[in-house]
């Protein structure tokens, strides 16, 4: 994870908590990101700073623009908010197919695309991915709050992390966008472990249809939110016999698809 310095500032504030306090509130840092492909530009992110060699990476993966990391030549920081992906050699993809028409902000991972059929990115089924118990399920939100540092100065920043069967945390990334946090986060599994066939991943907030399309196409079949899941994240889920929880807390949760990778449930 990038230093919690670059995701975080600060600015004066009037608190008003039964009487008018004047003070300095942290704030987290929302910035443009341009995610370039040989020379052609993509797309422009808002972004929260940090790990952005990963979010490059991790956003040609998830957006079915290379197949994984291997196709990948290098990620290269061209400054002023400009990061290059450059494709392996004997590789050869149309930008243009892949361009958005205006960027895309923190709250929006699919805005810009061409047209309804591009939101749906080809590719296979998910693996089959782990088995997890409820017990380590509902241990979850807890792990994933400990690594939230710069959620922890702001109160306003999303998390995505890649968890062992046991509950184990690989990565957490944070971002002011829920799906940059998952690019982030698939950026850096596609640099340390590749594929992540027996991971899970968790998510701060709702499972949207977007995070499920990103978890599928780097073959993350479980996917649950400490918040709901909405009707397109749950029938993309069945579509591909994906597993997807909503309302995990410590005291119970929602399977809405996927009930055969739970035990104990």
């Amino acid at each position: 994870m990038g230093a919690v310095s670059e995701a975080v500032t600060s600015r004066p504030v009037i608190r008003v908590r039964g009487g008018l306090e004047q003070m300095d509130d942290d704030l987290v840092v929302e910035e443009p990101v341009e995610i370039r492909l040989d020379g052609t530009a993509l797309a422009v992110v808002m972004r929260t700073p940090g790990s952005d060699a990963e979010l490059a990476l991790g956003f040609v993966i998830t957006e079915g623009i290379v197949s994984g990391p291997a196709q990948v030549a290098s990620v290269e920081d061209l400054g002023e908010g400009r990061w290059e992906v450059r494709l392996a050699e004997g590789m050869s993809v149309d930008p243009t197919r892949f361009q958005r028409n205006f960027y895309a902000s923190s709250s929006c991972g699919v805005c810009g695309k061409a047209s309804i059929d591009a939101i749906r990115v080809a590719g296979s089924e998910p693996p089959h991915g782990p088995l997890v118990g409820a017990d380590v399920l509902l241990g979850l939100p807890g792990r994933l709050l400990a690594q939230q540092q710069a959620f922890h100065s702001t109160g306003g920043i999303h998390a995505a992390g890649a968890f062992e069967p046991d509950g184990s945390l690989v990565a957490v990334r944070e971002d002011v966008g829920r799906h940059n946090a998952v690019d982030k986060l698939v950026g850096h599994l596609a640099t340390t472990r590749w594929p992540p066939r027996d991971l899970g991943l968790v998510v701060s907030g709702r499972v949207s249809f977007e995070i499920v399309q990103k978890a599928a196409v780097a073959g993350l079949s479980l996917v649950c939110g400490v918040s709901a899941a909405s009707s397109l994240a749950v029938d993309l889920a069945e579509e591909l016999h994906m597993t997807v929880i909503g309302f995990l807390r410590d005291t119970g949760f929602t399977i809405y698809a996927g009930e055969e990778r739970v035990l104990d449930a």
